[in-house]
């Protein structure tokens, strides 16, 4: 299948296109401003709170006049502008897609050939968020704003979090001999059958730290400058660190000497990125951004001199760095595994080390779009974006913005189908919302059968009343999904030319598995082929599962305004009732923290992240190894992310 680098089939049209694109924009800029300056979020209104001269409330006064007549004086150019991009648009293709070639060993065509679907397996990393990336004005509703600084600024910290060092945390104790780690996120998965070796059953115990690389750049610049420019696969298997941690009395780590010796790295001071929002200045010891001076006190190392109770007579001492974790005290905490769990699950600081798939939604504003594929770039090959139909289209509604969806992969994509749900109403109907299907190719067989896998990525209809409509969209997605498969497959049961290691949807499907408001959906026959990993079955969620909606009023509190201090808040269930939004109470004259205190559920889980375990090929099977919320969007988004790391394998291995 061709994939469309351009909207337009020839120049012609993507000239005419620019041009009365060029002629609306000015007034649609201006209505936009002019919207936003009389919706103010939580943020503005406590620096309006401080300010004694009242600065920024005269600046709207003043300013507003300005706006109005610009935009009169801009609406006839608008309009004659709309007389020819509104045509245009039945020409226009439903996305762009976006391939920086990268031919470094973390490049789409290396990493196809690191997997030819033999040795112990391969893990897969999908990730899906919300980033609200409206239009400011329309962004203001959820309480964030600044839309073009805010995607460059979560375009840098995805990036940066899935592109540092890979760190394993061994704990030694008496009690717990499992992999542990202050962030799961940045273990160390698999990459290949033969670089990639299963961890050893018993561990070796030892009092120190240590940090397994290939002598090359120090993992602390890493994690305090980010990848190199140029090199976003620092994260690869061969930078990857190895943490034992020894057991002490009390279940403490021993303390680390102060670094003596210049030879060692430190951390280096990053500063704040050009265009933040005063908001989103990254704080010491904020993990959202690697770039910080101090890092996640939980999700990183710090550089330590040298060994404990001493210097070392080892030859070799400088290509075995050692290091010791700043807070390892809450580990076991952190991450846990229920008895009855086959996968480790937690709430992490950052996106996962060595993500592959990326599905974001809400990706409404095309200005932003584009900072978001450049900053992105820099970790993922293969991008599509401006998803979507726009104006009248057959029966559907005149859409001004698009599906919102974005796509982000390492590997190569294959084959892309998007579709519109017919059935939008209200405001959300002006938005053209579907799905978006992806086949991907992951690896190839030493008989050169190609390796795949499907992804779906969607964004379900929104007001709450509307359960009807939402469960028309999912069966809709179904038939999709059925069809591109059946569209898309090169085999036959008698010669099968692909082998398909996995089936994913993710996406924000606007209804969660708690409220007694969303019992349509809960039990849609979705459920029945695609498997939730956080669900329990209709109505009950596994004890663990938290929402990935937050209380809007609450985004800009101390609290909660940085990764860390998220994520330690969502790790106690009073912090997760203060902060998370809950479904609405019917209950008349029941007000926000008594609603809060009489409901069940850890809050209301809207982003999903399914797998199927049919429809594979035969012997093979994918299970989940790890799950997780991550909070390095805090301050930028209404919206948890959640990712899930798949672990692909042939049944005929194990036997």
């Amino acid at each position: 299948m061709v994939l469309y680098t351009t909207p337009f089939p020839n120049s012609c049209l993507s000239a005419l296109h620019a041009v009365s694109w060029a002629l609306i924009f000015p007034c649609y800029w201006l209505v936009d401003r002019l919207v936003a300056s009389f919706i103010p979020t939580t943020y503005e209104k406590r620096q309006r709170a401080d300010d004694p001269c009242c600065l920024q409330l005269f600046c709207t006064v003043l300013f507003t006049p300005v706006y109005l007549a610009l935009f009169v004086a801009a609406l006839p150019f608008a309009f004659l502008g709309f007389i020819f991009w509104s045509p245009l648009q039945s020409a226009r293709r439903p996305y762009s897609y976006s391939r920086l070639e990268d031919k470094s060993p973390a490049g789409g065509a290396a990493l196809l050939s690191e997997w030819k679907g033999t040795g112990a397996g391969k893990s897969f990393c999908f990730a899906t968020a919300n980033v609200c990336l409206l239009p400011d004005s329309l962004a203001r509703l959820n309480n964030v704003f600044n839309t073009q600084a805010r995607a460059k600024e979560i375009g840098q910290r995805i990036r940066n979090g899935a592109a540092r060092p890979q760190i394993k945390i061994y704990i030694d104790s008496p009690t717990n001999t499992s992999i542990s780690a202050a962030s799961f996120s940045s273990l160390v998965s698999p990459q290949g059958s033969d670089g990639a070796r299963a961890v050893p059953g018993s561990i070796k115990r030892t009092a120190s730290v240590e940090y397994k690389g290939d002598g090359g750049r120090h993992p602390s610049e890493e994690a305090a400058n980010g990848p190199a420019s140029g090199d976003p696969a620092d994260g690869s298997l061969e930078d990857s660190c190895i943490v034992r941690i020894g057991g002490d009395e009390g279940g403490r780590p021993p303390e680390a000497d102060d670094p003596a010796t210049g030879s060692q790295a430190r951390n280096g001071a990053g500063g704040v990125p050009k265009g933040q929002t005063p908001n989103h200045n990254q704080r010491d010891g904020d993990s959202g951004s690697l770039g910080s001076p101090s890092a996640s006190r939980e999700s990183l190392v710090k550089a330590r001199a040298g060994q404990d109770g001493g210097g070392s007579g080892e030859p070799g001492v400088n290509s075995k760095l050692l290091y010791k974790t700043s807070v390892v005290k809450k580990t076991a905490a952190r991450r846990r595994r229920h008895p009855d769990e086959a996968f480790d699950h937690e709430v992490s600081a950052f996106f996962p080390a060595n993500l592959d798939f990326l599905c974001l939604q809400e990706v409404f504003d095309k200005r932003a779009a584009a900072k978001l594929k450049e900053q992105l770039h820099g970790y993922f090959e293969y991008i599509l974006y401006d998803v979507g139909v726009y104006g009248c289209h057959g029966c559907c509604n005149f859409k001004c913005l698009n599906s919102g969806l974005f796509f982000a992969s390492r590997y190569p994509v294959m084959d892309v189908a998007y579709h519109c749900y017919p059935n939008g109403c209200s405001f959300d109907a002006l938005a053209s919302k579907g799905a978006l299907f992806l086949k991907v190719q992951v690896g190839s067989t030493p008989q050169d059968q190609r390796i795949v896998g499907y992804i779906a990525c969607t964004h379900l209809h929104a007001p709450p009343e509307d359960s009807a409509i939402r469960c028309e969209q999912l069966d809709l997605l179904q038939d999709w999904l059925a069809d591109f498969r059946k569209s898309t497959s090169s085999s036959s049961t008698a010669n099968p030319e692909e082998l398909v290691v996995f089936d994913i949807i993710c996406g924000d499907l606007n209804f969660d598995n708690c409220s007694s408001d969303d019992k349509l959906e809960q039990q849609h026959s979705l459920f029945t082929r695609y498997k939730d990993p956080c669900r329990l079955g209709p109505g009950e969620e596994k004890p663990w599962a938290i929402g990935t909606l937050l209380d809007t009023n609450g985004l800009y509190d101390e609290d909660v305004c940085t990764p860390d201090n998220l994520q330690k808040v969502l790790e106690s269930e009073e912090g997760r009732r203060e902060y998370l939004a809950f479904p609405t109470s019917k209950s008349p004259g029941a007000g926000q923290k008594g609603r809060k205190d009489l409901l069940k559920g850890n809050g209301r889980r809207i982003d999903y992240m399914l797998h199927a375990e049919e429809g594979l090929c035969p012997d093979w099977k994918a299970e989940v190894e790890e799950f997780s919320f991550i909070t390095q969007l805090s301050g930028l988004t209404d919206h948890l992310p959640v990712a899930m790391r798949l672990m692909v394998s042939a049944g005929e291995e194990e036997a």
